[in-house]
């Protein structure tokens, strides 16, 4: 194997949007950085379960509506 291939597998520092923090090991940066999240489980809509908000912009769902509105699945 080849020597002084593999980056540096060290431990980091991570701050969380909510100020917590945590140590993990990471190749990123120096032993003893810190990464500040801006985004993250706690605080990300498609982890909290916050609705989204479906834009319409080009009229495509009340186009389908429109068409297939009328259309139900029988049992």
């Amino acid at each position: 194997m080849k020597k002084d291939i593999h980056p540096s597998y060290h431990t980091i520092n991570v701050v969380m949007t909510d100020g917590t923090k945590f140590t993990t090991r990471s190749t990123m940066g120096k032993e003893g950085d810190t990464l500040q999240l801006d985004i993250d489980p706690k605080s990300h809509p498609a982890w909290t379960g916050a609705s989204a908000r479906l834009i319409d912009t080009a009229g495509q769902i009340s186009k389908f509506t429109k068409r297939f509105g009328s259309f139900s699945a029988k049992k």
